[in-house]
């Protein structure tokens, strides 16, 4: 059978895409080389508990169009993601705010937490940052960096801090106010029973063939639709001709307790150096989900190795100049698009991906 669309990855961008085209009555497949449809938004229930398999996904936007599409395939709560840190078993609220700088510096009122910061400011002396270290302690103060910015970025990224360029860190949220909401967007929620089910409502009149890598048997994919939308690697799609992008991994350690209730919040970052993971996370909460068990996720960053999940693309100079000659050769093709975050190379959030998707379909009519 002949194609309209072949969507390369089943996550949201090329979702939404397929779901928009079925309904301009254009014939999609989709193919999946994992197990299941959704990419790393997909979830799994265990115990009455929606797991996020690949890291938490919270749903935030300023944009009410996308607010309002991606509410048609589910109902969402009203979850609001109020991270906390764990530094040495020190808890710290997040973002930095009133209740972070208190529990830092016991100042209560914004004017004096305002002068705790602009003094250690003016101790760094930092006139024209040149890495990701002197960008934030020209931004927050040494404690905070040290404390709360420093060991968390660089098990993330797999780079001490002075090696990290200072764009990584344009800016850091920082409240005189007592608001632990991490976002400042005006929607923000968790779909209710999970994305998996968003997807699943996404793809229900699509062909979607799972364990199939369009990598195994090329000639025959690249022949079987008119077009196609490509969303994983745009440097594999092309043989790593001018060299490997850099990505970084993650593994997920998963854990069942026969408690109710493991660390009282959704996330905890873990933010000191030595603790070798990032982040626990327990899923119970983005739902208020009520059972004797909970499930917890222990997150490691790592660094990729081609054949593995890339997870995060490293969008400092040398790979965006290296990124821009794969984009050269995508330009130039006329049935192939490329698409998401792995097939743009840009750390999206969802809405963004969703907008993106969007107005590729817009495009094509």
């Amino acid at each position: 059978m002949k194609y309209d669309y072949l969507i390369v990855g089943s996550g949201l961008f090329g979702s939404v895409f397929a779901y928009e085209m079925t309904k301009r009555d254009k014939k999609c497949l989709v193919i999946e080389k994992r197990d299941h449809i959704g990419g790393n938004v997909y979830t799994e229930e265990e115990h009455g508990i929606n797991l996020h398999k690949y890291g938490a996904h919270i749903f935030h936007t300023d944009n009410k169009e996308i607010w309002n599409y991606i509410n048609q395939f589910a109902e969402f709560n009203r979850y609001t993601n109020s991270p906390v840190a764990n530094y040495k078993g020190e808890l710290y609220n997040l973002p930095f705010n009133m209740n972070t700088f208190y529990k830092m510096w016991g100042v209560k009122t914004p004017e004096e937490a305002k002068a705790k910061i602009e003094e250690q400011k003016r101790e760094a002396n930092i006139k024209s940052p040149s890495n990701l270290e002197e960008q934030a302690i020209s931004l927050v103060g040494y404690d905070i960096y040290e404390k709360l910015v420093k060991g968390y970025t660089e098990k993330q990224w797999g780079r001490d801090c002075k090696d990290l360029p200072a764009f990584i860190i344009k800016r850091l949220p920082v409240r005189f106010t007592f608001d632990n909401n991490y976002f400042n967007d005006l929607y923000q929620g968790i779909p209710i029973g999970g994305y998996r089910k968003i997807i699943e409502k996404m793809l229900e009149a699509v062909d979607v063939k799972l364990n199939t890598d369009f990598f195994e048997d090329r000639e025959k994919w690249l022949n079987i639709a008119d077009k196609i939308i490509f969303t994983g690697m745009i440097d594999q799609y092309y043989d790593y001709c001018f060299g490997e992008l850099e990505y970084r991994g993650l593994d997920f350690e998963f854990e069942t307790l026969d408690i109710e209730n493991y660390q009282g919040n959704a996330v905890i970052n873990y933010t000191d150096r030595e603790t070798p993971f990032t982040r626990i996370i327990e899923h119970k909460h983005f739902e208020n989900i009520e059972s004797d068990k909970t499930v917890i996720t222990r997150e490691y960053p790592k660094t990729w190795q081609k054949g593995e999940e890339a997870y995060y693309p490293m969008n400092d100079d040398k790979n965006s100049e290296l990124f821009a000659k794969y984009k050269q050769l995508a330009d130039k093709e006329d049935n192939l698009i490329f698409g998401g975050r792995l097939g743009m190379y840009q750390y999206y959030d969802m809405w963004k991906v969703i907008e993106e998707a969007l107005k590729l379909v817009k495009s094509l009519g």
